[in-house]
């Protein structure tokens, strides 16, 4: 009985985030989707769940994750949801109410980390036109 309990929880679990939550990641074996690197530093992860299919993208570095986002067609449709892990301690944040500082060393380069809302730091969009122009630079 405990067993069958637990694999009904267990189940549960595994598919409640996967309709509109945060993935999963497989740390040091899943990899990023615009710069195709394994995903190891919990610091700078980053997520997008969206499009035709509501399939998940998941990223490296902030900078990957808003660099691709720039390329989807969909990328500001309200449906679409993107999360950033804190920096100081790997927690999912939404990315469109996260706040961004510099002075950070992240996986690609882009040297941004996010932290609560609220805090001192760029806003979400403010921090995409500074990846787009660091991006064009480099």
């Amino acid at each position: 009985m405990r067993a069958a309990a637990l694999l009904v929880m267990l189940m549960l679990g595994c598919t409640r985030g996967d309709s509109d939550g945060p993935a999963a990641i497989t740390w040091d074996r899943d990899v990023c989707k615009s710069c195709s690197m394994v995903i190891s530093d919990r610091h700078f992860a980053a997520q997008v769940r969206g499009g035709p299919k509501n399939a998940v993208a998941k990223f490296d570095d902030v900078g990957c994750a808003m660099k691709w986002l720039d390329q989807q067609p969909w990328a500001d449709e309200p449906a679409t949801k993107v999360w950033v892990a804190r920096v100081s301690d790997g927690a999912w944040l939404d990315a469109r109410t996260a706040r961004y500082v510099s002075g950070k060393t992240s996986p690609m380069g882009f040297n941004v980390g996010a932290v609560d809302p609220g805090a001192e730091g760029n806003d979400f969009s403010t921090q995409r036109a500074a990846v787009r122009a660091f991006a064009q630079q480099h």
